[in-house]
């Protein structure tokens, strides 16, 4: 047995966070994570200078600044939400190679004052694309259809979205 005074590599510790945790309202923050969304093979969407938006029992919603977006490939799709904190989203289509990705991403063009930053920034369902990674992390979707967060394997649920869970 050789010895040598090499420190021995210890295995990363993986930061867990719980999405109780998350404040309500909810807290909007820079990520240097890099971001990423595939549709139809191509990469729609890449950024390491992101958003994400955290909120009591959700998982983080990301968000890409325009300029980190395909806007080509995007399309402006019928309908509107509220949100009582974020204000009016508006919803966009995918078109890449002739498959469209319905209602795969939406944005807030007027958002309220604690939200300016995410003006005009693309938020996508990761469950209506072909996959959506935080680092090398391809996410899963949060439950349900109108939610739009990203499960990655260091949150702790659960998670808002799923049956049952409307009322929480």
């Amino acid at each position: 047995m050789t010895l040598t005074n090499r420190p021995q590599q210890r295995p990363a510790v993986l930061h867990r966070e719980c999405v109780w945790d998350f404040p309500r309202p909810p807290r909007l923050e820079r990520t240097a994570a890099r971001l990423r969304v595939v549709c139809a093979g191509l990469t729609v969407a890449e950024t390491t200078a992101g958003f994400r938006v955290l909120e009591t029992s959700h998982p983080p919603v990301y968000y890409f600044p325009p300029q980190h977006v395909r806007r080509e490939l995007l399309h402006p799709a019928r309908g509107q939400t509220s949100c009582e904190f974020k204000g009016a989203a508006c919803y966009w289509d995918i078109e890449v190679g002739g498959r469209r990705a319905a209602l795969a991403a939406w944005s807030y063009p007027d958002p309220t004052p604690s939200y300016l930053a995410i003006k005009d920034c693309l938020a996508f369902y990761a469950g209506r694309v072909d996959a959506c990674y935080v680092d090398a992390e391809r996410v899963r979707a949060q439950a349900g259809d109108f939610y739009g967060g990203w499960v990655t394997a260091h949150l702790v649920g659960p998670f808002k979205g799923g049956p049952g869970t409307a009322g929480w």
